[in-house]
C-alpha cells in the first residue's frame, strides 16, 4: 500500500492518534498524581508518606505526555496511521477480546475463555466448530484444574458453574 501525506475521508493521520494517546496518557498520570495527593505526600518521622511515590510517577507520566504532545504539534505528522484496511484488522484482534470482557461479568471467566477460544479458532482461524469446540472447552477445563484446584485461586464463575455444582 502506497504511502501518502494526507488522510482522506475515513482515515486518522499520525497527528491526531499522537495527540490523542498523548492527551489519554496525561490523564492518566494527572489521575496517579492526584491519588498520591489524596493518600499525601512528603516526608515524616517515618519516611515518605503513603502517595509521595504515586504523585512522583503520575508527574513523570504527566510530563512525558506533555512532551509527546509539544513533538506531535510541532512534527504534524499528516502521515496516515489507520485506514479502514488496518482499522479491519484491528477491530478482527479487539473485538473477541472486547466480547471476552463483556461476557466475563455475567457468564464467569471460564464460559467466556471457551467461547473466546472456540469463536477466534472458528472465526478467525478458520477450524471448524468440531476442532474449536473441543479445544475451547478443554483450556477452559485446564484452567479450571490449575486455578482452582491446583493454585486455590478462584476465579470469577457464572451460572454454568453453579448449574454443574461447581460455583
Amino acid at each position: 500500500m502506497p504511502e501518502h501525506h494526507g488522510p482522506e475521508t475515513g482515515e486518522i493521520s499520525r497527528f491526531a492518534m499522537e495527540c490523542a494517546a498523548a492527551t489519554a496518557t496525561g490523564a492518566v498520570g494527572a489521575a496517579v498524581a492526584v491519588g498520591g495527593l489524596q493518600g499525601g505526600i512528603g516526608w515524616n518521622e517515618a519516611g515518605p508518606e503513603p502517595g509521595t511515590f504515586p504523585f512522583a510517577v503520575g508527574l513523570i507520566i504527566a510530563a512525558g505526555s506533555l512532551g509527546t504532545l509539544v513533538q506531535a504539534v510541532r512534527a504534524r505528522d499528516r502521515r496516515v496511521f489507520l485506514d479502514a484496511v488496518r482499522l479491519r484488522r484491528v477491530a478482527a484482534f479487539f473485538g473477541p477480546m472486547a466480547a471476552f470482557v463483556a461476557l466475563s461479568l455475567p457468564l464467569g471467566l471460564y464460559v467466556a475463555s471457551a467461547l473466546y477460544l472456540a469463536g477466534v479458532m472458528a472465526l478467525q482461524g478458520g477450524y471448524r466448530l468440531r476442532s474449536a469446540v473441543p479445544v475451547g472447552l478443554g483450556v477452559a477445563a485446564l484452567l479450571w484444574l490449575v486455578f482452582e484446584t491446583w493454585f486455590q485461586v478462584p476465579l470469577l464463575k457464572g451460572p454454568v458453574e453453579a448449574w454443574l455444582g461447581l460455583a
